[in-house]
């Protein structure tokens, strides 16, 4: 057989190597890689053992992971959720309170800064439940 590929005739790493340099592949081994996660839109594939290569060509990068995968559930980052005993909440967003909603409430009420500001806060940053709440109505 002439200009194909014979069986039992390979091409050895030396070679190989040559010829991906001849036509602009470089591949290197990532060193340092602890874990490869992989999350799809209802579980994680965990690498832990992970070996992973770069196959750099022109123009393009590609990742090739090696390694045993371990399927869990997908989890939500540690920035979206809040561990609470053994449940997961949702986390609370941070409440700000604005000077200027301070100096509104404590212009409609006629109260102090820090009971105008603890209103807001107590109604999460509502102006009308915190005035209502100051001038003692129920809405």
């Amino acid at each position: 057989m002439r200009g194909g590929f014979r069986k039992g005739v390979g091409i050895g790493p030396k070679k190989l190597d040559q010829m991906m340099k001849q036509v602009g592949i470089n591949v290197e081994e990532l060193e340092g890689v602890e874990e490869v996660v992989i999350k799809m839109a209802d579980a994680e594939l965990v690498f832990k053992d992970a070996s992973v290569t770069i196959m750099k060509t022109p123009g393009s990068k590609m990742y090739q992971i090696t390694g045993t995968p371990v399927e869990r559930p997908k989890t939500k980052s540690a920035a979206e959720t809040e561990v609470v005993g053994e449940g997961v909440a949702e986390p609370e967003p941070e409440l700000r309170i604005l000077p200027e909603d301070v100096e509104i409430v404590k212009e409609k009420v006629g109260c102090s800064e820090e009971e105008a500001r603890a209103a807001l806060t107590e109604a999460k940053g509502d102006l009308v439940e915190a005035i209502s709440q100051l001038c003692g109505l129920d809405l």
